[in-house]
């Protein structure tokens, strides 16, 4: 994605990615916060604070979670450990 592309889906003029990427000054939280949306990545990604770099599709599936209630959470998520020790296991024998 050029930086004019990008500027203009965050709603700023295309020097200032320039003056970002450069680390020149710092995009307030609100710019932030587009950017990540825009590149699909998270702000724990993009500043450093988490390697792990979650996309949309999964922090949509985090907020379905989230939304549900404390009962049926604990139920998909004693089913997704399931699944995952079942992957783990046949990348381990595999």
């Amino acid at each position: 994605m050029s930086q004019e592309d990008l500027a203009k889906k965050l709603g700023i003029h295309a020097p200032i990615i320039g003056r970002y990427e450069r680390g020149e000054v710092k995009p307030s939280i609100e710019v932030a916060a587009k950017l990540a949306q825009a590149v699909g990545s998270s702000l724990d990604y993009l500043t450093g604070i988490s390697d792990l770099q979650l996309d949309q599709e999964l922090i949509a599936r985090i907020n379905d979670l989230h939304a549900l209630s404390e009962e049926d959470q604990q139920h998909i998520m004693r089913t997704l450990g399931a699944l995952i020790r079942e992957a783990k296991t046949r990348k381990a024998f595999g």
